[in-house]
């Protein structure tokens, strides 16, 4: 990217990526920060480096309202800085304290990042050990039906964003091709 790509790029303002977990938030988030030589935060991982606990700590420690409302005020944080960034929210984060409003109040880049729900059932099925919400979880099926069911009370709140990316996540660089395309 040139210097002119770059000043553009830091003009924009923040850039919001959000959707289900294990969407490619966090990877597209990182690779389209470095094509626009932007900062990277990940939502969850600004909450615990500023609480010293991980997620699935503070969620057994502390409860789900608890973190939800740090969660909030985390973002709120970040949305009011003065640093344009690629901020990669949690999964839920979209669907609590009027986060959504707060977002389109901040910036109008928000993408949503809709892989398939069964490409997410077989994505997150080997990754369900360090995933407390689909840890219990024991066939493909299963976690398809779960996922399903979760996007369905969700999607509302994910379709709010301004672009719908229906990549596999599977692919980061063409979903960051895409979003780059989209901001032009």
């Amino acid at each position: 990217m040139n210097n002119q790509s770059k000043i553009e790029a830091n003009s924009m303002g923040t850039i919001v990526l959000l959707g289900y977990m294990g969407s490619g938030k966090s990877t597209v988030g990182r690779l389209l920060s470095k094509r626009l030589d932007l900062p990277f935060i990940d939502l969850d991982e600004y909450i615990e480096n500023k609480l010293g606990a991980s997620v699935p700590e503070i969620f057994s420690s502390k409860g789900a309202v608890y973190f939800r409302k740090k969660e909030h005020e985390c973002l709120h944080q970040l949305l009011n800085s003065d640093e344009n960034l690629v901020l990669s929210l949690g999964g839920g984060a979209p669907c609590y304290h009027n986060n959504m409003e707060a977002i389109h109040l901040a910036t109008p880049h928000t993408f949503f990042l809709a892989p398939s729900v069964s490409e997410l059932s077989v994505r997150l099925f080997e990754k369900r050990k360090n995933r407390p919400l689909i840890s219990h979880i024991q066939s493909v099926e299963e976690m398809s039906e779960f996922i399903g069911k979760h996007i369905f009370e969700r999607i509302p709140f994910y379709e709010q964003a301004q672009h719908t990316i229906r990549k596999d996540a599977d692919h980061p660089e063409i979903m960051v091709d895409e979003i780059l395309a989209k901001l032009s």
